[in-house]
């Protein structure tokens, strides 16, 4: 099997809906999508796609069944084209931390930061190189 993306789907655990919404729509000047399953008393708040075939993710409330974590779980890598830098540079003032700075993976990788968010989730960002991110 060939992956077009590695990733299809990410949940980020919240423990407060609104103020992780507030958090991830000022870090990174978007205005996410509110689908809230009453059946399942599950609140999510998803990132806006160009294409609703493109990966996606959401900001997830389910009381007990998502619990943020800071140092432990999965590692998810948000697009922070084109300069990691930009989206770091606004994590603190939003109520985060920044656990990793930018830093080089290599000259054909790019970059890649760490922050804790709003709830204490370990996030990373990811960058291209310039010249690859203005294709």
């Amino acid at each position: 099997m060939i992956f077009k993306n590695a990733i299809s789907w990410f949940e980020i655990p919240v423990a407060d809906i609104d103020r992780a919404q507030k958090f991830y729509e000022t870090i990174f000047d978007i205005e996410m999508i509110p689908m809230d399953m009453d059946d399942f008393k599950l609140q999510m708040r998803m990132f806006p796609l160009e294409s609703p075939m493109g990966v996606g993710g959401a900001l997830c409330y389910a009381g007990d069944f998502y619990k943020p974590s800071a140092d432990s779980g999965p590692l998810v890598y948000l697009n922070a084209n084109p300069d990691v830098q930009n989206i770091l540079d606004k994590i603190e003032a939003a109520g985060g931390t920044i656990v990793v700075p930018k830093t080089e993976i290599s000259p054909s990788y790019g970059h890649m930061g760490v922050f804790l968010d709003s709830e204490g989730n370990r996030i990373a960002l990811h960058s291209l190189p310039v010249e690859m991110s203005e294709e």
